[in-house]
């Protein structure tokens, strides 16, 4: 009986995880084609930061060079 309730616990695991997957496609592809074709949705503005490397305070790794 172990057997079929953990054969029956991964199933149902798999199964819900496929669900969840498939309704977060279907949403996103709702989501993408609301708007007609040459209609751009209202985007947000954002900032970039450069990001400091964590180690030395360098802002990229140092690279040798021949």
């Amino acid at each position: 009986m172990n057997a079929l309730a953990n054969a029956f616990t991964r199933d149902l695991t798999c199964g819900v995880a496929a669900t969840l997957i498939t309704v977060v496609l279907g949403m996103s592809f709702i989501a993408s084609t609301a708007e007609p074709p040459g209609v751009h949705a209202r985007t947000t503005h954002t900032v970039g930061l450069n990001a400091q490397h964590p180690l030395f305070g360098q802002s990229e790794p140092a690279v040798l060079v021949d």
